[in-house]
């Protein structure tokens, strides 16, 4: 840190509790009293540097005792030391630490040039211009004094003075500059060697980078830092770098930040009331950039997550779920998991906040597909367009995100079917991940009747499950019948996709043998040994296919069987009903009313009849294509 000295003579001033004496041999003859101390002074050292003491003596010379009150002196009895000293030319040194408070101080007491050479606001301002605003620390060390000196600083426009250095510093390079730096314990000289005792060392300094102002700018308080972001905004900074030190800002002064989440090395310093917590994040969300992806979706979770604990106002909760939107492809399941802090405490997780960040995602999304002038793609276009994928991922998540919040059995279906829905179907290649989180919610709300489980299960499409997907669902006591037929049909037709593609590509093989007339080399033959092991495996999964085929075909046999003699008599039905779907109709069965029984019936036996006339066609599609 940068000082000056002034002054030569001996220290001479001894306290004694709440007083100061100047021990030099002369009696006091006047009594300063400045803030909770008094000073025991002459009056010649006083009156011959400062107008305002010399008129304050000249006007209690009446008096029997002389005391002076300067109540309002800036800095109070701490500055007034410094003064005093400075009147008796003892040695004292001008610091980053300390020029605020003398320069206030003398400008308070009118030690100009005019009433003495050299006087204490000459020396102060060139200390203060000349050392102090050219170097990063010092500029940043006065600024921080300057919080408990306005608003004297502020007219002595040493405020802006320091933070128009520390902008301009912060704006630059630090690898560019022309002048010896202190940063972290680190002196530079102009070549860029480190000093050592202000020797050149020969060692090259550590390259900076543009975060590297971050930490000592977080030490400011937060008008002062305000100010400063301020002035670095209008000085064109880059939004990404005043977005990173907001954010550092936030990690520091928020202890609610790092409570859950590990968000990188920020010393804490949890000083501050809840209310003033609440009012710095309102103000970093109204100093944040708009622009997309300057600050992690983790980060932006967790303010979001703070806003709600600290009850900030709704402006900000709803800037804040804005800004996620517009990035919530890159957010992850655990960050999206927002606990409901309110009263009623309804459900486990906070489904609305989540609902209307999803909103604002489709909204974005909407607004740049009519910017292109694009149509709602089609299952294809989303499979292979990668301007897609963030839609994707973001169904991805929500899918994910119905199967944590399944469970909870205070989350009402219509929560539940308005946020699936709320993905375009487009957006989902596969319904493998929304038909988990269905099932997950059917068997936590066991309670829900036929129609309630029907009108969720309308929520996925058949025909995007997978083939496990479906194996699995076509066993899932928990699914309506009617689904489960459904389920059957498109796992029929996958498979009879999946045999057509096999004997196609077997045909192709087998016409693909090459006719050459001579001896095939090695390398030829190897490939047709591989290609024929090739044919044997496919060979294999089509018989196995074929297999399942008619297993299928039993099954709508005897399902059909079953259904007929559900005709003749209902009370064998329960009894009747294969193993693979016996507890799902017992339970169906059971808490129906007849009426729907028979129309149940009229509609199954007609869906059964087209489905079996599908299995015999394909039966005898498969015999031909053998």
């Amino acid at each position: 840190m940068a000082s000056m000295k002034l002054g030569s003579k001996p220290d001479a001033f001894k306290r004694q509790g709440q007083a100061w004496f100047c021990t030099t041999g002369l009696p006091s003859d006047v009594t300063v009293e400045a803030g909770d101390m008094s000073f025991h002074l002459h009056k010649f050292p006083l009156l011959s540097k400062s107008a305002l003491l010399e008129r304050l003596i000249e006007e209690s010379s009446d008096q029997e005792e002389c005391i002076i009150k300067l109540n309002d002196i800036p800095g109070g009895a701490k500055s007034f030391e410094l003064v005093a000293r400075f009147c008796y030319g003892v040695k004292i040194e001008l610091s980053p630490a300390n020029v605020v408070y003398l320069r206030c101080a003398s400008e308070h007491l009118q030690m100009t040039e005019e009433v003495a050479e050299d006087n204490l606001i000459a020396q102060s301002e060139m200390f203060l211009n000349q050392v102090v605003l050219r170097n990063w620390k010092d500029s940043l060390t006065a600024l921080e004094t300057c919080d408990e000196l306005l608003p004297h600083a502020e007219d002595l426009q040493i405020v802006k003075r320091c933070i128009e250095s520390l902008a301009s510093k912060a704006t630059t390079d630090p690898n560019l500059f022309g002048w010896p730096i202190r940063e972290h314990g680190i002196m530079q000289s102009p070549g860029g060697s480190v000093l050592w005792n202000g020797i050149s060392t020969g060692a090259r300094p550590r390259n900076f980078s543009a975060d590297w102002w971050y930490d000592d700018a977080s030490s400011l308080s937060f008008p002062m830092y305000k100010r400063l972001i301020s002035t670095m905004e209008s000085r064109g900074i880059r939004p990404d770098i005043v977005a990173g030190s907001l954010m550092y800002y936030a990690k520091k002064y928020l202890p609610g930040l790092n409570r859950r989440h590990s968000m990188g090395a920020v010393p804490l310093t949890a000083t501050l009331s809840e209310a003033e917590q609440k009012n710095l994040l309102e103000e970093i969300d109204g100093l944040l950039p708009v622009q997309k992806g300057l600050a992690s979706t983790k980060v932006l979770l967790g303010l979001l997550r703070t806003a709600m604990i600290l009850k900030a106002r709704p402006t900000c909760i709803s800037n804040l779920e804005k800004r996620i939107g517009m990035q919530l492809d890159q957010a992850t399941l655990e960050d999206l998991l927002l606990p409901n802090f309110s009263y009623t405490m309804e459900t486990l997780y906070n489904v609305e906040c989540v609902h209307r960040i999803l909103d604002h995602f489709l909204a974005m999304d909407q607004a740049m597909d009519q910017a292109d002038g694009a149509a709602s793609p089609c299952l294809d276009d989303v499979m292979a367009s990668p301007s897609l994928t963030p839609l994707t991922n973001v169904a991805k998540l929500i899918d994910g995100y119905l199967a944590e919040i399944a469970p909870d059995i205070n989350l009402k279906l219509p929560k539940f079917q308005s946020l699936a829905s709320a993905v375009p179907e487009y957006a989902r290649p596969l319904d493998d991940g929304l038909y988990r989180a269905i099932d997950i919610y059917l068997k936590a709300h066991s309670w829900l009747s036929e129609t309630e489980r029907e009108q969720l299960c309308r929520l996925m499409d058949c025909q995007k499950l997978s083939l496990e997907a479906c194996t699995h669902a076509a066993q899932n006591e928990r699914l309506p019948l009617r689904v489960v037929v459904q389920v059957l049909f498109f796992e029929q037709l996958q498979l009879r996709t999946s045999i057509a593609g096999c004997l196609q590509f077997s045909d192709n093989l087998e016409g693909s043998r090459p006719l050459r007339s001579g001896i095939a080399t090695s390398g030829e033959a190897g490939g047709w040994a591989t290609a024929v092991r090739e044919n044997q495996v496919l060979k294999v999964g089509m018989d196995n296919m074929r297999m399942r085929l008619a297993e299928l075909e039993k099954e709508c046999s005897n399902m059909r069987q079953e259904i007929e003699k559900l005709g003749r008599g209902k009370s064998g039905w329960a009894s009747r009903v294969p193993k693979r779907f016996s507890l799902k109709m017992k339970s169906q069965m059971c808490s129906a009313q007849e009426g729907s029984v028979s129309e149940q019936q009229k509609s199954m036996s007609a869906k059964l009849d087209k489905l079996q006339a599908k299995v015999s066609r394909q039966k005898k599609q498969l015999s031909t294509d053998s």
